[in-house]
């Protein structure tokens, strides 16, 4: 498996173009909305861009969907849960001062421990929502891409419409802590972590925050 890291937009997303290194087919995790940019990495790679998988539908990660489903031909998967967000794609612009684009369009609708094929690699949804109703992780082998559910020592925000710190936090302890300590995660802004790193250390989660918190 490659994994190349594309950082673009007004919100410096992270988008991570994922190729399989026998079948040379690729997915996108995510689309910011630098077409240029990232046809230039797929092309260094080699990869055969087919599909891009959607951790949620804020404008910073399906921004980059018009385009790329234009000139490159791919297909496009979000968890049906964020859909609203999508068709409010304009209002989303708005709120943010952005210019006006056109509404993406989503082929595939994903759920809860669906496995997306891509070349030779599994994707195993996972559903988290929190930071909206519809965010997914993608787990393939031992790395997981985590949208905007876990950050480095942080978490996504949940004031934005459809989130709820209370789903966010059952997620993270419920559904990502559950999985093994070694996993890298690679997230949706920010540098990457592992699953036992935010164990420990997220102040949000981790165990010596809860300690610290005992001990007062």
């Amino acid at each position: 498996m490659l994994i190349r890291i594309l950082t673009s937009g007004t919100f410096a997303s992270n988008n991570y173009l994922v190729m399989c290194r026998k079948t040379h087919d690729a997915v996108l995790i995510d689309a910011g909305g630098d077409y240029e940019a990232t046809m230039r990495e797929v092309e260094d790679a080699g990869a055969n861009l087919k599909y891009i998988f959607h951790t949620h539908g804020h404008l910073d990660h399906v921004a980059g969907d018009v385009e790329l489903k234009a000139k490159a031909g791919v297909k496009t998967f979000i968890h049906k849960d964020d859909r609203f967000l999508v068709d409010r794609f304009k209002e989303q612009l708005m709120m943010f001062g952005l210019p006006d684009m056109e509404i993406p369009v989503i082929d595939e609708y994903i759920e809860h421990e669906q496995v997306l094929e891509a070349g030779g690699l599994n994707f195993r949804v996972i559903h988290t929502p929190g930071h909206s109703p519809g965010s997914v992780c993608y787990l393939v082998d031992d790395v997981l891409f985590s949208g905007d559910t876990l950050f480095r020592d942080s978490v996504g925000r949940t004031d934005l419409p459809g989130g709820s710190y209370e789903q966010l936090g059952d997620s993270v302890v419920n559904r990502l802590f559950v999985l093994d300590e070694g996993i890298k995660v690679y997230p949706g802004h920010g540098s990457a972590t592992s699953i036992g790193y935010e164990k420990q250390n997220n102040p949000f989660f981790g165990k010596k925050t809860l300690k610290q918190a005992r001990e007062i």
